[in-house]
């Protein structure tokens, strides 16, 4: 990663710390999440959060909120998702509403982070 994205990266992060840190802790969470689930993801700050590229597309991100944290996904309209947690009704785009460290588990993120590494935006 080149380091003027590392540090927008940190910048964002510090501004989310400054006025809600544990917003921060769960953004840090989910990042964790996407990097470990792939070491071949780049990050860039884009739309007001932190998103996520393979091979250059958008597969999502990670997006701060007064009352919530959302996790978007670019394709997340052909993710599986049984227990019917993901939100939107967009034509590509669902999402996941963080509101606290718990529902990073409950809402089964790592599932559908998993699912977002192999999905390619339609068009490309």
């Amino acid at each position: 990663m080149a380091v003027s994205a590392q540090l927008r990266i940190s910048k964002f992060i510090n501004d989310v710390q400054s006025v809600a840190p544990e917003q921060a802790e769960i953004i840090e969470l989910i990042r964790g999440l996407f990097n470990k689930a792939s070491q071949v993801l780049s990050e860039e700050i884009k739309y007001g959060g932190l998103v996520f590229l393979k091979s250059g597309c958008l597969i999502g991100g990670i997006f701060p909120y007064k009352n919530h944290i959302s996790i978007e996904f670019s394709n997340g309209a052909d993710f599986s998702d049984p227990q019917e947690l993901l939100e939107g009704k967009g034509k590509r785009r669902r999402h996941l509403k963080i509101h606290t460290r718990q529902d990073i588990d409950l809402k089964d993120a790592i599932f559908f982070i998993e699912q977002s590494l192999g999905s390619t935006p339609k068009g490309q």
